[in-house]
């Protein structure tokens, strides 16, 4: 997969994300914008437009999400997370889901 992270920071920026957004974040925040601007609903002149880069934005992420790498960030901070010790970051203190493989 060829990353283009440029592509990547834009697309968090249109839809307002984190650099550690979950795919479930991501996919909140892309239907909360498409409500907010898609052309049946909104009747502005550049909702068309919009809808265009928010689903840009949108499937740019997914793409990327895929391959399950975290956070969405480029340069030297960049962590490539594995897919458990991305659930254990954010579930780690939950008490059903936090345990580890250990028992």
């Amino acid at each position: 997969m060829n990353i283009d992270w440029d592509d990547i920071e834009e697309a968090r920026e249109v839809l307002g994300l984190d650099e550690r957004a979950t795919l479930s974040e991501i996919k909140k925040a892309f239907r909360r914008m498409a409500r907010k601007n898609h052309p049946d609903l909104n009747r502005d002149a550049s909702g068309h437009q919009r809808m265009r880069q928010l689903n840009h934005a949108y499937q740019i992420l997914l793409d990327y999400c895929s391959s399950f790498r975290f956070p969405l960030q480029k340069g030297p901070d960049a962590e490539i997370i594995d897919d458990e010790k991305w659930w254990f970051d954010r579930f780690g203190s939950d008490p059903l889901w936090g345990k580890s493989g250990d028992k």
